[in-house]
């Protein structure tokens, strides 16, 4: 365990908190910290003290694209599409998917949890896939 001081780390802090943290946490701050520094150094040594984003809504309009009213609609008709595809899958097939796709969590994450083999998960994962596929080739 390790004692840091919070007002080091949180610039709203006006005086000395210390709290003890887990190594690793203490570990995390002090990464971070290099990181940051290390980045300020390459700013400073590359002259970089300019951004795109001067208030102005540059930065925001040449990164966020509005979309079209007809793009906006056929995206809704391609996730439509694309959840009734999945829905026609096996419950297990369709679940693993989901969540590896959908909610980003890892096939290791997703093994753990459901308390099977690594290899079990990424196996039904790229038979749905390739199940996806003819699905909906034939929708199309």
């Amino acid at each position: 365990m390790k004692v840091i001081n919070l007002r080091d780390i949180y610039p709203h802090y006006t005086q000395d908190c210390f709290v003890e943290v887990t190594d690793e946490v203490a570990d995390l701050f002090s990464e971070f910290d290099r990181k940051e520094a290390a980045y300020r150094l390459r700013t400073y040594r590359h002259k970089a003290y300019y951004s795109l984003d001067r208030n102005d809504g540059i930065e925001h309009e040449a990164l966020f694209v509005a979309l079209s009213p007809h793009d906006l609609y056929e995206r809704k008709v391609t996730m439509q599409e694309l959840h009734a595809a999945i829905s026609r899958l096996p419950d297990k097939q369709a679940k693993r998917i989901y969540a590896h796709f959908i909610l980003g969590m890892t096939k290791k994450d997703i093994a753990r949890a459901e308390g099977v083999h690594e290899k079990v998960v990424r196996v039904a994962i790229e038979r749905g896939l390739r199940s996806l596929e003819k699905i909906l080739k034939k929708v199309l």
